[in-house]
């Protein structure tokens, strides 16, 4: 059973039809990229999976539960986390703190209140920024990371509670290629325990990290399968690679 299925999902604003019966599955530590030209309904798509709005149409299902109308935390809590496009540190805190509030984000209030929670949690803490090449900038302030730093510290604290599904939003947009290239450096060792869903235009990047690929246009889907096969899809040239 696919760790993620979208079944026939559909998505209207207005008179406008979004997503027209998009099928999709991520299967269990696979990671599966989903392209498109601009307006073709990837990022309404992520957004319909992740609870930021509802599917007008169709199901999803995640590990097992049908979270079509699931509320986001609900989602989070059966272990999906998303990052979307646009950072959202807070940069007056320390690196460190970012991590520690993303890892805390789970734990009861009362727990929260007792300063042995900081403690215990000091060792998953560093090991996502050294896992992100942070661990050097811990204590400096989150809004002093370069734009790529602040993107793998949001990627970090994404993965702090240990996510099943981690959907990402164009992480690269905007990064020079070398900190593109480290990009996908950094995610390959999460496939050992967490699958990924990623939106990208960057198809060098994609095709380099993805097993899978799933082709949008004008909200349906064009084509899906292995990368290499996908990539070779003669529907797929006329409609994103030109």
């Amino acid at each position: 059973m696919a760790l993620l299925d979208v079944s026939g999902v559909g998505k209207t604003f207005g008179a406008l039809r979004a997503l027209d019966g998009v099928n999709l599955q991520v299967q269990q530590g696979s990671f599966h990229g989903l392209i498109g030209p601009n307006g073709s309904g990837k990022s309404t798509l992520l957004k319909a999976i992740a609870g930021a709005h509802f599917a007008s149409s169709g199901s999803i299902t995640f590990a097992g539960r049908n979270i079509t109308t699931a509320p986001p935390h609900e989602r989070a809590r059966h272990g999906m986390s998303l990052k979307f496009q646009i950072t959202a540190v807070l940069p007056e805190l320390s690196v460190y703190d970012n991590v520690l509030l993303a890892l805390q984000a789970g734990q009861a209030v009362w727990s929260l209140a007792r300063s042995a929670t900081r403690r215990a949690a000091h060792p998953d803490v560093m090991r996502s920024l050294e896992r992100f090449r942070l661990a050097g900038r811990a204590d400096d302030l989150a809004g002093e990371l370069s734009h790529g730093e602040q993107q793998w510290l949001e990627i970090a604290m994404a993965l702090a509670r240990a996510p099943k599904l981690l959907l990402l939003d164009e992480p690269t947009a905007g990064m020079s290629p070398q900190e593109r290239r480290a990009t996908g450096e950094l995610l390959a060792p999460i496939r050992q325990s967490c699958a990924l869903l990623i939106v990208e235009h960057d198809l060098d990047f994609i095709k380099d990290i993805c097993d899978t690929l799933t082709v949008l246009d004008q909200g349906q889907v064009v084509a899906s399968g292995p990368t290499q096969q996908v990539q070779d899809d003669e529907r797929v040239r006329e409609a994103y690679l030109g």
